[in-house]
């Protein structure tokens, strides 16, 4: 699969967190999450491994636990079923890769 850069396709995930599935393949999905200073994402677990990237801005990550300040250029991998949470403490953008893939963030329509 081969997406273009484009502006639309973002949808509210959470109060203050957009999020637009960029590309995704059989075993492995890729998300971008545009994020306002002052938003929370509550502590939730899921049975998918997550891997990301923080492109700007500035969140407070925990994972398991353990609070990490984050700052563009950090990446973090959370085991599946690992509580985790963030508070963004900064206009940010993050990139995260799922796996397996999350159906529930495919695009409408689409199928792995």
């Amino acid at each position: 699969m081969f997406a273009k850069h484009s502006s639309h396709g973002y949808r509210d995930a959470l109060p203050g967190i957009q999020m637009k599935t960029l590309c995704y393949g059989a075993r492995t999905l890729m998300t971008e999450f545009v994020m306002d200073a002052g938003s929370t994402l509550p502590v939730h677990a899921h049975p998918y491994e997550q891997t990301g990237y923080l492109v700007r801005g500035r969140i407070r990550l925990s994972i398991g636990g353990a609070e990490h300040d984050v700052m563009p250029g950090d990446s973090w991998c959370i085991a599946s079923d690992e509580p985790h949470g963030a508070a963004i403490l900064e206009d940010s953008l993050a990139v995260e890769i799922f796996s397996p893939v999350r159906e529930e963030y495919l695009p409408d329509g689409a199928r792995t």
